[in-house]
C-alpha cells in the first residue's frame, strides 16, 4: 500500500524550514555531473565502467539519465528550502548514487504525478523516480527496477509512552489518521481482530493536524505511511518529539507494496544498468545509508528486483 495510489496530504507533515535545516548545506544535493566519486550519504560512490560501457547509446551520448518526479513528497523528493528550485530527498539522492555507479548525470524534474509515465513514453524522460507504486497495470508501458517496500507506519510520542509495538497495541485506544486514506481503512480493517476493545479510531483532515493531536496527547498514535512517520520522527524539532514504531513482522510497513523506478520500454539496458547499479549500493550498505539519513532505513529492500508486483 502506498498513499502516491491515492495521493494524500503528506506533503503538510513537515515544514520548509526543517527540509532546509537537513538539505540546504548538504553536498549530497548538488546537481553537477559526476566528475569523480559522488559523495551521497557520507559515502564515496564511483563508477563501474562496465556499466556504463552496458548503457543504450543514446544515454551514453548524451551522459544524462532525464529523471520525472513529482515534487514535494517528503521523504522522497523536496525541496531544499521554500521558493528554492533545487530538489532533495531520498529519490534524489538514490539518483546521484545510481548516475555515480553508471558515470552519467542524473537530472530531476518536477512533473504532476498522473503525467508521469503519459510523459515517459512520449519520450520526454527516461525513467521516473517519485515514491511510484510498482503494479501490474503500470508494468503494461514502463519497466520498474524495485527500491523500496512501504505501507503504513505507526507514529508515537517520543519515548512511546504506552509501549505500542504493533497493530494490536492500538486496540482500545485513541488513534488518529487522515481521513480517506488507505491509513483509515487498516484500522478499520483491523478493528475485527482487537480482542481489547476497538480502536477508537479519531480522524483529521491533514496529517499535520493529526499530529497535533498526538503532541497534546489526545491520541497515543498516529497511523500514517511509513516513510513519512519515519521523516516526521527524525526531523520535528530534530527528533525530540515523536517515535517510530518499528514491527519486526513489518519491516516495511502493514500492508507494504514495492515502489520502484520507472523506466522507459524502449531503453532495457537502461533498466538493467540501473538494476546492477542498485544492487551494487545494497551490497555496499550505501542504500541503507541513504534510508537511513531520511529515517526510513527499514523500507530499504535486500535484492534490487525488476517488476516485483505481482497484482
Amino acid at each position: 500500500m502506498n498513499s502516491r495510489l491515492t495521493r494524500s496530504a503528506v506533503t503538510c507533515v513537515v515544514a520548509a524550514a526543517t527540509v532546509s535545516a537537513l538539505a540546504a548545506c548538504d553536498e549530497d544535493s548538488a546537481d553537477a555531473a559526476p566528475a569523480g566519486p559522488v559523495k551521497v550519504a557520507g559515502v564515496q560512490i564511483k563508477q563501474d565502467k562496465s556499466l556504463h560501457d552496458a548503457l543504450p547509446k543514446e544515454i551514453k551520448d548524451s551522459g544524462t539519465v532525464r529523471v520525472a518526479s513529482d515534487v514535494p513528497y517528503p521523504p522522497f523528493e523536496m525541496y531544499v528550502k521554500e521558493g528554492s528550485s533545487q530538489i532533495t530527498g531520498l529519490d534524489y539522492d538514490l539518483g546521484q548514487a545510481v548516475g555515480a555507479k553508471l558515470g552519467v548525470k542524473v537530472t530531476f524534474s518536477p512533473q504532476k504525478f498522473d503525467g508521469i509515465v503519459p510523459a515517459i513514453q512520449a519520450g520526454k524522460f527516461d525513467a521516473a523516480m517519485s515514491a511510484m507504486t510498482d503494479n501490474r497495470e503500470r508494468q503494461q508501458v514502463v519497466d520498474f527496477v524495485d527500491y523500496s517496500q512501504s505501507g503504513s507506519g505507526v507514529l508515537v510520542a517520543d519515548g512511546n509512552p504506552d509501549k505500542i509495538t504493533t497493530l494490536d497495541d492500538l486496540c482500545g485506544k485513541k488513534v488518529a489518521v487522515q481521513a480517506a486514506t488507505n491509513q483509515l481503512k487498516l484500522l478499520q480493517s483491523h478493528q475485527s481482530s482487537c480482542s481489547s476493545g476497538k480502536i477508537d479510531i479519531q480522524t483529521y483532515p491533514k496529517d499535520s493536524d493529526a499530529q497535533l493531536a498526538l503532541r497534546s496527547g489526545k491520541v497515543v498514535a498516529q497511523v500514517l505511511t511509513k516513510p513519512a512517520a519515519g521523516w516526521v520522527a527524525k526531523t520535528a524539532e530534530n527528533g525530540a518529539v515523536f517515535d517510530l514504531v518499528d514491527d519486526p513482522a513489518a519491516p516495511g510497513g502493514y500492508n507494504a507494496s514495492p515502489n520502484g523506478i520507472a523506466v522507459s520500454k524502449k531503453l532495457p539496458g537502461l533498466t538493467t544498468a540501473i538494476q546492477k547499479a542498485l544492487q551494487q549500493l545494497i551490497d555496499e550498505g550505501t542504500l541503507k545509508k541513504i534510508y537511513s539519513k531520511y529515517g526510513v532505513a527499514s523500507i530499504a529492500v535486500k535484492q534490487a528486483t525488476k517488476n516485483a508486483a505481482v497484482d
